[in-house]
């Protein structure tokens, strides 16, 4: 895939830094000279512009794209007035950084693929991981919905996961959709890792250290979360 990133700041940064390492190619864009310094080893090509400019957003290689991603997060007009220039040069799949609620509500009137919210998601895996006392992933599948990976609680620990399907659905209309235990594999020349393996069976009891992953909405999910703290009621 070959992405186009606007904003080399710390987000936009890191996000086309991670997204060579798996494979990808990557241009990026930044008004400010020392962020495309900092880029010009890491990405296939970096611009110097002002994409609230439309001649200067332009010279991009918008065509030869598969996504563009604006990452521009501290200039709030600025992420605004270049996404709606990318949708008036026909730009059709587009990535775009909100930074708040605001921010993100004028976003959704241009119908792009996407609005990135990082920091509204951190925030969110932080608090739900301070609440279980484990380590949170969250995907979001639309404005309310989500699904949610963590360890499992211990007031869980020793019921089998039928019953834990079944006290999730009755008392949090939460829904269980997987379950991994931590092993230890040994590869072709005897290096042990860590690995997560499936657990199919929903007769197979809890165990600590279980990973869970479920699906509901953000309210609901909180709900569970604050759980913890009263023994799973």
């Amino acid at each position: 895939m070959k992405y186009l990133i606007i904003g080399l700041g710390i987000y936009g940064s890191n996000l086309a830094r991670d997204l060579v390492d798996l494979g990808h190619d990557v241009i990026g864009a930044d008004i400010n000279p020392e962020a495309v310094n900092d880029m010009k080893n890491s990405v296939s090509a970096v611009y110097l512009i002002d994409s609230t400019e439309e001649k200067q957003l332009a010279v991009l290689p918008l065509r030869n794209v598969d996504l563009v991603i604006v990452a521009i997060g501290e200039n709030f007009g600025a992420g605004i007035k270049t996404v709606a220039l990318l949708k008036k040069m026909g730009v059709k799949h587009i990535y775009a950084r909100a930074i708040d609620a605001l921010h993100q509500s004028i976003l959704e009137s241009f119908d792009i693929d996407r609005i990135i919210t990082p920091e509204q998601r951190a925030a969110y895996d932080l608090s739900c991981e301070l609440e279980l006392g484990s380590a949170v992933m969250t995907l979001s599948v639309d404005s309310d919905n989500l699904v949610v990976n963590f360890g499992l609680p211990d007031y869980f620990s020793g019921m089998t996961y039928s019953d834990i399907a079944r006290h999730l659905s009755d008392n949090f209309d939460i829904s269980l959709v997987a379950v991994c235990r931590p092993c230890e594999r040994a590869n072709l020349i005897g290096v042990k890792r860590k690995e997560l393996q499936l657990i199919a069976d929903r007769e197979e009891r809890a165990a600590a250290g279980d990973v869970i992953t479920v699906f509901g909405s953000k309210k609901k999910i909180r709900a569970l979360c604050k759980a913890q703290h009263s023994g799973g009621q």
